[in-house]
């Protein structure tokens, strides 16, 4: 018997797959809602874009890390069934972060689909997404994603987010220093998503 056969018919290795495959197809949809739910904004060109952004996403930041810390803060088994539902609102947050820094920088029209994933992912998944962007000195060409494409890259980063997702779990079962631990990381990885919008729509966006 290969042993291949052998891990595949372990009944623990199975379960541990299907486990994996379960949460990941529950994070490709939530992934999708979010990117499929362009944000409108409240925000409007400003004179002082840069300042304005850097703002928002300090602000942006601190409410990411509030929310992530709160709802680390049941232990065990319970602080698992939080992961998925504190994605979603960071997530969601931080898609209203950039497209409120598009909208200072008066750039709400060049906000896409491709765009917001670049900008959500780049720090996280920088090779997932390097081929939504071309970079040409001071101009910025966002390329045209099909449908399809659109899920098969949602689909590669998730797998990517996958560990990001097990390794944040662990830390809920430490309730107190875990969730100081989830803020910070809810607050860093929001600083690197308001970082990537400001330099993406401080320059010139071509956007399909």
């Amino acid at each position: 018997m290969s042993d291949k056969s052998m891990f595949s018919d372990n009944h623990i290795v199975r379960g541990g797959i299907a486990q994996e495959n379960a949460v990941l197809e529950r994070l490709f949809k939530v992934l999708f809602k979010v990117i499929d739910e362009i944000p409108s904004s409240a925000e409007h060109r400003s004179t002082k874009a840069v300042f304005r952004a850097r703002k928002l996403t300090e602000e942006a930041a601190l409410k990411a890390a509030t929310i992530s810390g709160a709802l680390a803060l049941p232990p065990g088994p319970l602080g698992w069934l939080t992961i998925l539902p504190d994605l979603a609102a960071i997530w969601r947050l931080q898609a209203q972060l950039v497209a409120d820094i598009a909208a200072v920088f008066g750039k709400r029209g060049n906000l896409t689909e491709a765009s917001i994933i670049y900008c959500l992912f780049r720090h996280a998944a920088a090779q997932a997404v390097r081929d939504l962007v071309t970079r040409m000195g001071e101009r910025i060409v966002v390329q045209r994603v099909s449908m399809r494409a659109t899920d098969t890259l949602l689909q590669t980063i998730g797998v990517k987010l996958v560990y990001r997702v097990t390794r944040r779990g662990f830390w809920r079962w430490m309730p107190a220093i875990g969730a100081v631990a989830v803020a910070g990381y809810a607050y860093y990885d929001t600083v690197q998503v308001g970082q990537t919008a400001l330099e993406f729509f401080s320059k010139d966006v071509d956007a399909p």
